[in-house]
């Protein structure tokens, strides 16, 4: 997983509540078990007509936000079902951290199993920095983990909460099984002393 420590980039608003994993990447592309490939078809269904056309007025069909790497939403973010797929498809497209005043539990939990930060911060603040990301590609933003601010592209400074260890996780690029491998040389120890303690197994 790749580490996270400082972004800035261009942030893209999306003010809609209660944007749903179905939202994020409809079922129909749920068949894959590869991480990679599923940038193209997120917010499928807000992004193209059924005959595959951008719809031009979705924000990340406008020039400016193309290659936005942050998102500032509305309430809720991430709800629905508990795909995996979604963090995916956003990690994919190039989103690395997420802003908003609240977000769906599992959703929450899987984008820091993927390298996407998800910040949860007061609605005045959340209003400020949609306000902010509505300036364009010329307005970026900067994200720190490591001291826990977002700044605006005016440098107004926001301080976020995040759980030590999730924190560290990001920061040293550590998803469940880098955690695990963290651990070999202990997992070594321990199975051949049980090999030698119990042959016969």
């Amino acid at each position: 997983m790749e580490k996270f420590t400082t972004l800035t980039g261009i942030a893209a608003p999306m003010p809609l509540v209660n944007i749903d994993t179905d939202m994020i990447i409809p079922k129909q592309f749920l068949k894959t078990i590869a991480r990679t490939g599923l940038g193209k078809n997120l917010f499928d269904e807000m992004r193209f007509t059924q005959d595959g056309a951008e719809i031009p007025d979705f924000v990340l069909n406008k020039p400016a936000y193309r290659k936005a790497e942050i998102l500032v939403a509305g309430d809720n973010f991430g709800c629905g079902s508990s795909r995996e797929h979604a963090p995916w498809a956003l990690l994919d497209f190039g989103i690395r951290a997420v802003v908003s005043t609240s977000f769906a539990d599992i959703f929450f939990n899987n984008c820091f199993k993927n390298g996407i930060l998800p910040i949860v911060l007061p609605p005045e603040a959340v209003a400020t920095l949609m306000a902010d990301a509505q300036k364009g590609a010329n307005a970026r933003m900067s994200v720190d983990l490591a001291a826990q601010t977002v700044t605006s592209s005016d440098g107004q400074v926001f301080h976020f909460e995040v759980d030590a260890f999730k924190k560290h996780c990001l920061l040293n690029g550590l998803d469940d099984i880098g955690l695990t491998l963290e651990k070999v040389s202990a997992i070594d120890t321990f199975e051949t002393q049980a090999t030698q303690s119990r042959p016969w197994v």
